[in-house]
C-alpha cells in the first residue's frame, strides 16, 4: 500500500516529490512510522522503484512468458506495455518514462536503479526478437538492437503524447506503427494481426 501510493505519486510529480511525511499524511500514518520502514528518503526512493520493477514483471513480463517465442510474442509484448500505459496503471503512465527524465542526469543509487531496469527492459525486448530471428519469423539481417530501439521509440512517444495532449489516439497510432514494423520484417506476416 505505501510504496503503491508512492509510485503513483512519483509517475506524475517525480520520485523528489515521495516524502515520508507526505505518505504518512496520505495513508494516515505516523511519519515516524513511515521512517521506520524506510529509515531514509533515498531508501525509500529505492523501495519505491523496485516496486514499479515488480509492478510490470507482474503486469507485463509474466502474462507474455506463457506465449511461444516468436514475432507474436514481441508484438503481445508491445501492445499489453501499450494497455499498460493507456489503462493507468501508473497515473502518469509509464512509470520508469517519468523517472529517467527526472534522474538521467544524475547520480547515485537510485539513478542507477532505474537506469538497471531500463537496461533490463530493452535487453529483454532484445532478446524476444532475436529469438523471433532465430526462430526465422523476422527477417534473417534484422538488427535486433535497432529495432528493440525503434520499439521503445514508439512506445514512449505514445505515452508521451497521450499525456502532454491529452491525445489517447496516440496508443492506436503507435500501435499500428508497431505492428506495420513488425509486418515489414517479418517473414510471414499472416502470424500477426492485419491491423489494430
Amino acid at each position: 500500500m505505501v510504496l503503491q501510493r508512492a509510485a503513483e505519486i512519483a509517475s506524475v510529480e517525480g520520485l523528489e516529490n515521495v516524502s515520508l511525511g507526505r505518505l504518512g499524511v496520505e495513508l494516515h500514518l505516523s511519519k515516524s512510522g513511515v521512517f521506520s520502514l524506510f529509515g531514509s528518503k533515498e531508501e525509500l526512493q529505492l523501495a519505491t522503484v523496485r516496486a514499479a520493477i515488480r509492478i510490470y514483471i507482474e503486469d507485463l513480463l509474466n502474462p507474455n512468458r506463457r506465449l511461444p517465442h516468436g514475432i507474436v510474442r514481441v508484438w503481445r509484448l508491445c501492445e499489453s506495455w501499450l494497455g499498460h500505459s493507456r489503462s493507468r496503471v501508473f497515473p502518469g503512465g509509464c512509470f520508469f518514462f517519468a523517472t529517467s527524465v527526472e534522474f538521467s542526469a544524475r547520480r547515485g543509487q537510485v539513478r542507477d536503479l532505474i537506469a538497471g531496469a531500463q537496461r533490463e527492459w530493452n535487453g529483454h525486448l532484445e532478446q524476444l526478437i532475436g529469438r523471433a530471428i532465430e526462430l526465422g519469423e523476422l527477417e534473417p539481417d534484422t538488427d535486433r538492437v535497432l529495432l528493440a530501439f525503434e520499439l521503445i521509440a514508439l512506445l514512449d512517444g505514445a505515452n508521451r503524447a497521450a499525456l502532454l495532449h491529452g491525445d489517447d489516439a496516440a496508443y492506436a497510432r503507435s500501435g499500428r506503427a508497431i505492428l506495420n514494423r513488425l509486418r515489414d520484417l517479418a517473414t510471414d506476416a499472416s502470424v500477426l494481426p492485419a491491423t489494430v
